[in-house]
């Protein structure tokens, strides 16, 4: 891939599909490819890092940056707030760079809306099934959450029509593999 050029990809789908797993290995193996780092109010998980998983903020400093226009879009989910900060992306793509957001639906809208030319990208399970089993294996909530996060994934997979493509998670390699692809196509095409 060029440099001349920058390409922002958007990459949503339901919690549990896969979504973190598919971008880590993306950005490993798409050249110049950068992830845009999400700010949010919620506290960590386990194994998540400040500054890499995401920038781990108060909700009183998310509130600031909203009143700044320090986002490209933000949401709240389960009573947190998740963002992506305005100026990295902006830096980035003048740089050249595929700028890779993992972020919902509703954001997805909101980046297109400001951005037309994003890739937009939907990942989705095999089957819901599949989904209710992957979201048990995490072990990071109560049967009423993983509800609320099923309903939830069944309003993001009926907006999978307003995106460019659909690609389903069902082996990582070669869910990887298309979306290279996919992003290799467009920069060839804006060029």
């Amino acid at each position: 891939m060029s440099n001349d050029q920058g390409i922002l990809v958007v990459i949503s789908g339901p919690s549990g599909v896969g979504k973190g797993t598919v971008v880590d290995v993306l950005i490993k193996r798409l050249p110049q490819a950068v992830l845009s780092v999400s700010c949010t109010t919620r506290a960590p998980r386990e194994g998540e890092k400040d500054g890499k998983s995401y920038f781990f903020i108060s909700k009183q400093t998310f509130l600031k940056m909203i009143d700044e226009g320090g986002f490209l879009e933000y949401s709240n989910h389960f009573e947190n707030y998740y963002g992506t900060p305005r100026f990295f992306v902006e830096q980035k793509l003048s740089e050249g760079r595929a700028v890779i957001l993992e972020i919902d639906v509703d954001g997805a809208q909101r980046v297109r809306e400001q951005f037309p030319s994003a890739l937009l990208l939907m990942i989705t399970p095999p089957s819901r099934e599949e989904l209710v089993r992957r979201l048990k294996m995490r072990g990071t909530e109560d049967e009423v959450l993983i509800s609320k996060r099923l309903e939830r994934a069944d309003y993001e997979m009926s907006r999978s029509k307003f995106y460019d493509y659909t690609v389903i998670n069902d082996d990582l390699d070669q869910t990887v593999a298309t979306i290279i692809k996919i992003i290799e196509n467009r920069r060839k095409a804006i060029k």
